[in-house]
């Protein structure tokens, strides 16, 4: 799918500023789109939305449909009656630059049990008429998941298959029974569904009546411990007790000298394929309901993918072996029609993961800190892209910060950036913004600490570390720091803009301050 020339910024709305502890989808979200209106960016790239499990990952769901109830904003629910300001006036978090997950998790959890109680006992006709309509709506995944996660918690948030024998292996008498022991905190789990859900298309609606649209996430793999591996146990590489047999990972590469051990359990892509591949049809409509324009994780995997024995500890013993190729993008697109799609296709890539890409029309992405090695050939090095079907970013969430992978780099990685882009390297992640801005990428898309100049302080991730990650936030004063005039200049100067300056004649550079 051919996609307009356009710019937008990556943040995951965990890093919003709020009174909470954790950015959420309220006030602060509408601020960040209104400052994409602003500098006439038309995107805002996101993090999965799913709800976290282990290390607060968005990698590592309890469910592949799900939406992440912390992100629910509980101003909105004293709007709807839920709560009143005495509730939150004394529990307020300070803002920070790191998410106080705990803190945050344990705040919200008691706002939100008290507003679904009051929602239980005092919600108008409409509100619980919207909840029943939401639930029929959603009910391929929302049964299973607002039970496992009821249970989940039930069992002291052990993995599923430590759970009752009867109710992990999905005995229909078990079922029926702690659907109606836990029936209660099933309903819980369902109304927060609602609750984010409602909230979410607000949001969405909100960005797209002012020209932005929103890409996000699909990570290839699920969490072992998760609804999707509970409900569709069939369909993973686990055996009779609900243990992992093989596991995903990426071998040796960039970021790890010991590869990647993701732990997710492996598709059984035999028996998805004997289903038309309805698990991954449906989670793609799902997506769709979230989401503009959807980036795929791990694009190669599709093609063929790191088989890892779960004994092994680390990624470094494997085998690739061959995924479902193009037969699962033609049932894909065979139900759900066109997807507009961005393929994550960074690593080493084969003759045939390219011609996936390229048989569908999926743009792949160019990495601007990937492109300064001692090769002129090098294929992110902006003069090296052979279509303009595809998007540029200075990094991603796996990446530093733009200053603080200069600061960091080899001599030879800073001695030929600053030769490429002809400056002295004192406003290096202007220079890299510059860059990917004038590209002939369709797409550009900047994470916002770029445009904050943070150093490597301020990273969402860092590949290979199982905590203390994901934690990142911005403040007020760091969101008001932020040179727009800049950004909008760049935006129009390299097209980038929807409504097209039919004379740039009176254009001025405006040097960043």
């Amino acid at each position: 799918m051919k996609f307009k020339r356009s710019a937008g910024t990556l943040v995951h709305p965990t890093s919003f500023p709020t009174d909470f502890g954790i950015g959420d989808l309220g006030q602060s979200a509408r601020h960040f789109i209104d400052f994409l209106v602003e500098t006439d960016q038309s995107s805002w790239q996101v993090l999965p939305l799913c709800p976290t499990g282990y290390g607060n990952s968005p990698y590592a769901s309890y469910s592949a449909f799900a939406g992440n109830h912390y992100l629910i904003d509980p101003y909105v629910l004293i709007k709807k009656g839920h709560l009143e300001q005495s509730d939150i006036k004394s529990h307020k978090i300070p803002q920070n630059t790191k998410v106080p997950y705990e803190k945050a998790f344990d705040l919200k959890d008691r706002l939100f049990q008290k507003a679904f109680d009051h929602f239980v006992s005092n919600g108008n006709v409409s509100q619980k008429a919207s909840f029943e309509a939401f639930k029929k709506k959603n009910e391929i995944w929302l049964p299973d998941y607002a039970l496992f996660m009821a249970a989940f918690e039930h069992f002291g948030k052990v993995v599923w298959n430590q759970w009752d024998d009867a109710l992990a292996s999905r005995k229909p008498a078990a079922i029926k029974a702690w659907k109606t022991k836990l029936a209660d905190v099933i309903h819980y789990h369902e109304w927060l569904q609602f609750e984010f859900f409602s909230q979410w298309h607000e949001l969405r609606s909100y960005a797209n009546k002012r020209g932005i649209s929103i890409i996000g996430d699909i990570p290839i793999f699920v969490d072992h411990n998760s609804a999707d591996v509970w409900s569709n146990p069939h369909l993973f590489e686990i055996d009779k007790a609900g243990n992992r047999v093989l596991v995903s990972g990426v071998p040796p590469d960039y970021f790890s000298e010991t590869g990647q051990r993701w732990g997710n359990p492996l598709y059984k892509w035999d028996k998805m394929e004997k289903e038309g591949y309805r698990w991954w049809i449906d989670r793609f409509r799902q997506m769709l309901q979230l989401y503009d324009l959807i980036r795929v994780d791990h694009f190669r995997g599709f093609d063929a993918y790191w088989e890892i024995k779960a004994t092994e500890e680390t990624a470094i013993k494997g085998r690739w072996v061959k995924g479902p190729g193009a037969k699962l993008f033609n049932a894909i697109q065979e139900a759900l029609g066109e997807i507009p799609i961005i393929a994550e296709d960074l690593g080493v890539l084969t003759k045939e993961v390219i011609e996936l890409r390229d048989s569908f029309g999926f743009p792949g992405m160019k990495i601007l800190q990937f492109a300064f090695n001692d090769n002129a050939a090098n294929s992110f090095l902006p003069h090296n892209y052979t279509t303009t079907n595809c998007v540029v970013y200075t990094g991603t969430h796996d990446n530093d910060t733009t200053l603080g992978w200069y600061q960091k780099g080899t001599e030879l990685e800073r001695h030929r950036c600053r030769e490429y882009t002809r400056s002295d390297g004192e406003k290096i992640q202007w220079e890299l913004i510059r860059l990917g801005y004038l590209s002939v990428a369709d797409q550009c898309i900047v994470p916002l600490q770029d445009f904050m100049n943070l150093d490597s302080e301020h990273r969402m991730n860092f590949p290979g570390l199982s905590s203390g990650m994901w934690e990142w936030r911005y403040t007020d004063t760091m969101f008001a720091s932020i040179d727009r005039g800049y950004i909008k200049y760049l935006v129009n100067l390299s097209n980038r803009n929807a409504h097209i300056h039919s004379d740039d004649s009176n254009l001025v550079e405006i040097k960043p301050e």
